[in-house]
């Protein structure tokens, strides 16, 4: 894993985070949708050991026809939405759900491209942790913007608030759910399989719950 700064954060509690991002790709009705990009937002501030969920995104753009609904921004808005809900747990006005932002860390099964790494740096969140690589998914067919987290981040630095990028967690597990779109003979995630030689990946199960 490389990183910027760990926060005293151990690489087991990373992984477990990782793996609730991967999870959160159920939502899209299947353990590997095409766009398998999964992003759950996190308090580590918070008194349990782990950190505690608030909320999570996933890859909407086909669902909803809004190019923009990358899993980050999915999970951005879905965090607004919970900490400003006044039947919710947290009950924040918008001035304190923008300030909560700097507590949370967010993890996403892949390197935010630079739209949302710049939504990611205007929320001002406290870390940012990711799976696959955008070099990976170039390598793998994805069209991309080839501009690393790293190097947007760098030139942030005028926004003021800092936020740490912690980079390839449990590439192990992610890379796979990237891999099998533009390559026939690559081998679905755990969980599906191809329906015929070079088509989708099916479900086989429903309602499978991935503890990698």
């Amino acid at each position: 894993m490389r990183s910027e700064e760990t926060s005293g954060i151990s690489l087991e509690t990373r992984e477990h985070w990782m793996r609730q991002a991967v999870n959160a790709l159920q939502e899209l009705d299947s353990p590997c949708p095409f766009a398998a990009f999964g992003t759950v937002i996190v308090n580590h501030t918070s008194p349990n050991k782990l950190g505690e969920v608030v909320c999570i995104g996933v890859n909407a753009i086909s669902s909803s026809g809004n190019p923009t609904l990358h899993g980050e921004i999915a999970g951005i808005s879905n965090c607004t939405a919970v900490l400003t809900d006044t039947a919710g747990p947290y009950k924040l006005s918008p001035p304190e759900a923008l300030k909560a932002f700097k507590d949370l860390t967010l993890y996403t099964t892949a390197e935010p491209c630079p739209m949302c790494a710049t939504a990611i740096r205007w929320a001002g969140f406290r870390e940012c942790v990711f799976g696959t690589s955008i070099t990976t998914l170039i390598q793998q067919g994805w069209s991309q913007i080839d501009l690393p987290s790293s190097e947007l981040f760098q030139r942030s630095s005028a926004l003021g608030a800092h936020t740490s990028l912690l980079a390839e967690v449990l590439t192990k597990h992610t890379d796979p759910y990237f891999g099998w779109q533009f390559n026939a003979s690559a081998t679905c995630p755990m969980g599906c399989e191809r329906e015929q030689a070079g088509s989708m990946c099916v479900t086989l199960r429903d309602n499978v719950h991935l503890d990698l």
